[in-house]
């Protein structure tokens, strides 16, 4: 799905969120293994590591104090506490993958988005996933087996309250079909890299267009 130009483009910074078990990391990992030219965002977190996780792929995996460091010196483009842990994104990597000429993906939820809106603004694209309804996101969430009644309860409650914050995101999907959801966002992507405030070498290119007619009448 990689796109080349011949036009010069700013990155972009593509925000997935959703409550759990909508299915935000089946699309991300979709949309990662389909486009070369988007990496991923890794969070730092203070959480234990899980079974099969790996420190630097799934998250980086860092102590309290450590974390508390990195927020007084800036280094986080947005942290936020969820679950009684805290987790957020480190700047250096985003920079480096923009730099690159890549786009970057954020898998946060509402207040990652928000943070990361005030720190980059039009160059931050939000898209909200819907689950078709809370009776289906439960199922999703009890059919893992990983969980406890009393964790996937808590997951139901924190998925009301992330879904009232539908309005502060750029697009919002309803997810009743993992490879239709996944299609529309792609189609969102290939949109917004084509905005004209995002191809940076549309001015000279443009330029270069009309002086190759001396005699054009501007």
């Amino acid at each position: 799905m990689a796109e080349s130009s011949i036009i010069d483009r700013r990155g972009l910074l593509f925000v997935l969120s959703s409550p759990s078990g909508a299915g935000k990391t089946t699309i991300s990992r979709k949309l990662l293994a389909a486009d070369s030219d988007i990496g991923l965002s890794i969070s730092a977190t203070t959480r234990p590591m899980r079974p099969g996780e790996v420190d630097g792929k799934d998250y980086h995996f860092i102590d309290v104090p450590k974390f508390k460091d990195m927020v007084a010196n800036g280094e986080f483009l947005e942290w936020a506490h969820v679950f009684d842990n805290r987790y957020g994104t480190p700047r250096a990597p985003v920079d480096a993958m923009l730099e690159a000429g890549k786009d970057v993906l954020f898998d946060v939820d509402w207040q990652g988005a928000q943070q990361l809106y005030q720190e980059a603004g039009p160059d931050v694209v939000r898209v909200f996933i819907l689950p078709p309804s809370m009776d289906e996101l439960e199922r999703r969430l009890r059919g893992r087996g990983t969980d406890s009644d009393a964790v996937i309860n808590g997951r139901m409650e924190r998925a009301a309250n992330e879904i009232s914050h539908w309005d502060a995101y750029d697009y919002v999907l309803v997810n009743d079909d993992v490879e239709s959801c996944f299609d529309k966002v792609v189609a969102i992507l290939k949109a917004e890299r084509m905005k004209r405030r995002r191809q940076t070498g549309l001015i000279g290119f443009c330029r270069d267009l009309i002086r190759a007619v001396p005699d054009a009448k501007i």
